[in-house]
């Protein structure tokens, strides 16, 4: 069943927020926490301030110490974790004694929890639900119930007046498959008819332009921000900026970052490849390849396919990607790519010439309308004084023209071949642009 929350009296402003991820393997780091990151961004996106993130093991009297703490100085709580039937799970009752409320039975949970056993077993006769499944059947008194339709334990949203202000804990499952569901389709809704404003949010996505640069290009609209804001947020190779404006209805709302969205384009220029939340670096390009009607092949060394990778994430790329060649050896990059062994021998494997004849090599042998070529040094060892760990060369063929840049990208291995596969990304869609324009 759903469940429609109506805007409650005392509606917050400017709501403190706070996320508190329960469990020992995180601790550990046995399991990664993609719950905290996908509710931090979640969280943003309604304007809400999140100041503190915690991670606590199973542990009692940590967990409600740090329940006590949070009280204090936000206005919500949102733990993931810990209510399974296990004994370490402990969440919902560290929550109740901090209230000092008591568990009771609901009825409907349990109803729901024979359900779920049910159907995965049909057969009554093989039905067998252990005596600690019933424990999630147990729910704070007052509290909201959230039906998990992934799972058996159900979520919990509990309301409570402590030292005369009103504060919301929000009690949800551990497992993301079951976390974000119920978030959707429960608390996201409540967390918004608490806000007295609406909060909109739109994306300009930059690459081609370090994170420092970036924002010293904006500083005076950093400087000078009020509402919207502009936050940046940096990520390997790209710069993102997240334009946020709070009125009284989204139209409002969009009225006022529309003039700030038009003042980045024109400031950024064609760094900006997306203003889309859900569009990456390679969806833009598969979708000028494709408006162009244009067919790409990629040849890879230091890479070793991860370039071709990205490309063939994308939905559709049948339609235009013809082959890629991982070509690490220099025997494979003359037998493959009819690289011309003089070259190799005079220039060295990582060279601009070599890089060229990748490319051109990559495009005459399939038949490809474009392609891009890989060579570098992606270390730890092979490096010199003349060409340092790093050291990569990327050239893109569109038709007749061929661009090759160098480039020493700084890190690990892993680092370096992942900042070779955006820029790499990046070259080709200017190089696409560039015939658009």
């Amino acid at each position: 069943m759903g469940i429609k929350f109506a805007l409650e009296e005392g509606t917050i402003a400017n709501m403190n927020i706070e996320l508190i991820s329960v469990g020992t393997e995180l601790l550990l780091g046995n399991v990664i926490n993609t719950n905290a990151n996908y509710l931090s961004r979640r969280c943003a996106e309604l304007g809400m301030n999140l100041y503190y993130q915690i991670t606590v093991g199973d542990n009692y009297s940590r967990l409600t110490r740090v329940l006590q703490e949070c009280l204090e100085r936000s206005d919500i709580i949102i733990l993931t974790g810990g209510l399974g039937p296990t004994q370490d799970d402990m969440t919902k009752e560290a929550v109740a004694q901090v209230l000092n409320k008591e568990l009771i039975l609901d009825s409907h949970s349990k109803d729901r929890i024979s359900e779920y056993f049910y159907n995965k077993s049909p057969n009554l006769d093989n039905v067998q639900i252990t005596h600690n499944n019933w424990k999630q059947a147990l729910t704070i008194d007052g509290a909201i119930v959230l039906d998990n339709y992934n799972g058996t334990a159900p979520g919990y949203i509990v309301r409570d007046n402590i030292n005369g202000e009103s504060k919301s804990i929000i009690l949800l499952p551990g497992p993301p498959s079951e976390m974000i569901p119920m978030f959707e389709g429960h608390v996201y809704q409540y967390l918004h008819n608490l806000q007295d404003k609406v909060f909109l949010s739109r994306i300009v996505k930059i690459c081609g332009i370090g994170e420092a640069k970036a924002e010293t290009m904006i500083e005076d609209l950093i400087t000078n921000q009020t509402n919207p804001t502009i936050a940046p947020y940096a990520k390997d190779g790209e710069v993102h900026f997240r334009v946020t404006a709070s009125a009284t209805s989204a139209e409002e709302a969009e009225q006022l970052i529309c003039p700030v969205i038009d003042e980045l384009e024109r400031r950024f220029e064609d760094n900006i490849y997306s203003l889309d939340e859900n569009e990456n670096l390679e969806d833009v390009v598969v979708k000028l390849l494709k408006k162009l009607k244009m067919t790409l092949s990629t040849a890879e060394s230091c890479t070793g396919g991860l370039f071709t990778g990205r490309i063939v994430n994308v939905a559709g790329i049948s339609d235009i990607f013809k082959e890629g060649y991982i070509t690490y050896a220099d025997e494979a990059k003359v037998k493959l790519l009819d690289v011309n062994k003089e070259t190799i021998d005079k220039y060295g494997v990582v060279s601009n010439e070599v890089a060229r004849e990748m490319a051109e090599g990559a495009c005459k042998t399939s038949g490809s309308d474009a392609s891009v070529a890989i060579t570098g040094i992606a270390g730890p060892g092979g490096g010199s004084q003349l060409k340092p760990v790093g050291l990569v060369y990327i050239a893109c063929k569109v038709k007749d023209n061929i661009i090759v840049q160098e480039h020493i990208f700084k890190g690990n291995r892993q680092k370096v071949r992942y900042r070779t596969v955006i820029s790499g990304l990046d070259l080709l869609r200017r190089s696409l642009l560039n015939i658009l324009s």
